[in-house]
């Protein structure tokens, strides 16, 4: 598929309250109170990063979306262009700024779309299975599919939830119990809290059976339960990309890809690249630093290329490296030279699949560079 882009965002909180981008926003680190920033980023359809941006901590995803069509159009030149976003990203407005530039589109709908469509006939239950389907409607193609790994997943979730919530519910039955003076109500209010937090007060009821008996009862709405469960594992893929130019395999296939960006944001935000915390107050500074820590991370895709016959991590090659050494001489004239001793086997084996050859020799000229760690410096 040509000129194919992959986009997501994420967010990353800030421990200050100076920067200049920062501001409260949908926290995806779950960290509530924490002023954050949103990172766009844009990759081809091998997953490596070809751009990457900055926007304000209260920015919505959709919101992110024009800048990177002006981008692919204006500055990258593409034509031909089918863009990849999630369901929460490519919203309708997206889809007209899509149509106008002239770039196609895969995305997922929600499961209020999806009931709308069985409504409306365009999409069939019965067909939600293991295997692929396929509609169309209006020049739109609908993909389909039931995934019983994630159904299972699903109801292992819920399974949980109920666990839980019936814990909280002994728990207070027996503090009913033991304390004449505690009251039903607030005991029946907590409960209630639990079962909202948990997203489970479509198919949970609680109640006191009878008016003088200090117990609360746990009931499931059958009917509720089964409702839910009937989408469990089923999701639909719209694009209007045409038949002839991808399958719905490809399709599908191409949707799955968005795990390679969130794959990069794990690697920079909770791996070893440090995106957080951010030290700096500039917007012009912070976009510097989410643009190293993304360098960064190109730098460590290719080494893992580049290593991967010789069964060690990126991780483990870099420390192996910063074992290399220099020597320096100085002679009677005042001239410098370092010399640069043979590596080690490990690390002349590192070196040679990186394409790197040391030279036996650097003339020094006494230039120091100051690191992030002002206290450090580095020849």
């Amino acid at each position: 598929m040509p000129n194919l882009f992959l986009y997501d965002v994420t967010s990353s909180y800030l421990e200050g309250e100076k920067n200049e981008l920062a501001q409260f926003g949908y926290n995806r680190d779950k960290k509530k109170g924490k002023l954050q920033i949103v990172v766009g980023l844009l990759c081809d359809n091998e997953g490596i990063p070809v751009s990457i941006e900055v926007f304000e901590g209260n920015t919505q995803d959709p919101k992110t979306v024009l800048s990177q069509i002006k981008k692919v159009s204006d500055r990258f030149g593409c034509r031909k262009v089918t863009f990849v976003g999630d369901r929460g990203m490519l919203k309708s407005a997206c889809l007209e700024d899509l149509k106008e530039a002239d770039f196609a589109y895969i995305t997922a709908i929600t499961k209020p779309q999806i009931e709308t469509l069985l409504k409306a006939g365009v999409l069939e239950y019965g067909l939600f299975d293991e295997n692929l389907c396929e509609a169309d409607c209006d020049g739109i193609r609908y993909i389909f599919r039931r995934n019983p790994v994630r159904a299972d997943e699903i109801q292992a979730v819920r399974e949980n939830k109920l666990k839980k919530i019936k814990e909280l519910l002994a728990h207070e039955n027996i503090y009913l119990s033991n304390h004449p003076k505690a009251q039903v109500k607030s005991a029946l209010g907590r409960i209630w809290k639990k079962i909202r937090q948990l997203k489970c007060e479509q198919w949970l009821r609680v109640s006191t059976p009878q008016e003088k008996v200090r117990c609360i009862e746990l009931s499931i709405d059958e009917k509720a339960l089964e409702e839910l469960k009937r989408m469990d594992g089923c999701y639909v893929l719209k694009t209007d990309v045409p038949k002839d130019i991808s399958s719905k395999e490809e399709i599908h296939e191409r949707y799955k890809d968005l795990a390679l960006v969130e794959s990069a944001f794990r690697t920079c935000k909770t791996v070893s690249l440090e995106l957080r915390p951010l030290h700096v107050r500039l917007s012009s500074s912070t976009r510097g630093h989410v643009l190293v820590v993304m360098l960064s991370y190109m730098i460590i895709q290719e080494l893992n290329k580049l290593w991967n016959g010789i069964e060690i991590t990126v991780e483990e090659g870099l420390r192996f490296l910063t074992t290399l050494t220099e020597q320096r001489i100085l002679f009677p004239n005042g001239l410098k030279i370092s010399s640069i001793p043979s590596p080690s086997e490990q690390n002349e084996k590192l070196l040679k699949a990186a394409g790197i050859k040391l030279p036996p020799y650097l003339a020094s000229n006494d230039i120091t560079v100051a690191t992030y760690n002002h206290k450090k410096k580095l020849p």
